[in-house]
């Protein structure tokens, strides 16, 4: 879903990498051994770093082609100067020889569309089709692999298949269980897990230009469930308040107040893009928690799939085509109380 972060870095500006360290370890011992995956699948939960830690790769190879140079083996992680050419192409999205597929502006709405498309999948096959700029290697980040649908999924397959030389894909998502089985046999699995709430405090206070122990810098990383996209929505008032009574609602399921829905659907509605997307991160955070609780029951795991499904995909809509929130909140809540009494 579409965020308007103008005023935080994105993750190809990003500089440092909070937690996370062993997979940065993996990444940079795969690259010196010289038997690099040619696709890595990134995974995790939402807002915890997985793009970050994508970006940071490309850097560090696009900066050092060569895997056996003195600098990569003397290395001791993936860090590039900011002030590195690399790295200033690749902030201000000038590198030649690194693509990113994400969804795009439809020039007719001027909102992003729902998925990626077919035809950006299909800038691939030039992309790597064409000689590499400098040291050889081209870099395709896909952010985010869960916003494929069918034929685009079909399309980067085939590039999967058959990677050119020097080719390095690395596919960002927040469900891989979900995407194509074909596609998740042909990258290196690389599941990342929730930050600690110290990395989360010190994530948001750099990017917010804060200190880590400040109380509300503390009190929404400790509310962050290991993302720090999720703490820095929570650092706003209105979300915070939010975030309260969508728990609220939350908790009373199978049977929520009807007032308190009627008063949360008014707020929805006045809310701003953050604010949304921390409702929407509270919804997925309940359903991630139905889907870890109790005996596996493939029954009960395939409902809670489908409403991930059905909620998501709805509030993608509502997001794109600025529909009323109200009604999405009343679907929503009548879904969750199904999936609660399942």
């Amino acid at each position: 879903m579409a965020t308007d972060d103008s005023e935080f870095p994105r993750p190809r500006q990003a500089t440092e990498l909070f937690g996370h360290h062993a997979a940065e370890a993996a990444l940079l011992d795969a690259y010196r051994s010289g038997r690099m995956a040619h696709a890595w699948l990134i995974g995790g939960p939402p807002g915890i770093g997985k793009a970050t830690l994508a970006y940071r790769m490309a850097r560090f190879v696009l900066a050092n082609p060569n895997p056996s140079a003195p600098q990569v083996e003397r290395a001791a992680s993936l860090a590039v100067d900011s002030e590195h050419l690399v790295a200033r192409r690749i902030a201000a999205q000038g590198q030649g020889d690194l693509l990113v597929l994400e969804r795009v502006i439809n020039e007719d709405t001027g909102k992003l569309y729902t998925v990626i498309r077919v035809e950006d999948v299909r800038r691939t096959v030039s992309f790597f089709g064409s000689t590499a700029g400098e040291g050889g290697w081209r870099v395709c980040i896909v952010d985010s692999a869960d916003e494929l649908n069918a034929p685009s999924a079909n399309a980067l397959l085939k590039m999967l298949e058959e990677p050119p030389p020097r080719a390095l894909f690395l596919l960002v998502s927040s469900a891989p269980g979900r995407l194509l089985p074909t596609i998740r046999s042909r990258c290196r699995r690389l599941d990342l897990r929730p930050l600690a709430t110290a990395d989360v405090a010190c994530a948001a206070a750099a990017v917010s230009g804060r200190q880590p122990d400040e109380a509300d810098i503390a009190a929404a990383a400790m509310a962050a469930e290991g993302s720090v996209a999720r703490a820095l929505a929570l650092l706003d008032p209105d979300a915070m308040a939010l975030r309260r009574n969508v728990a609220a609602l939350l908790d009373s399921l199978p049977q929520p107040d009807p007032r308190a829905l009627h008063s949360l659907g008014e707020a929805l509605t006045r809310a701003d893009q953050r604010t949304f997307e921390a409702f929407v991160d509270l919804v997925n955070a309940w359903l991630s928690e139905r889907l870890r609780r109790g005996r596996p029951d493939p029954g009960r795991l395939a409902r809670v799939a489908d409403a991930w499904d059905t909620f998501n995909r709805a509030a993608r809509d509502a997001d794109t085509y600025n529909l009323d929130k109200k009604p999405l909140l009343f679907s929503v809540f009548g879904l969750l109380a199904d999936t609660a009494r399942g």
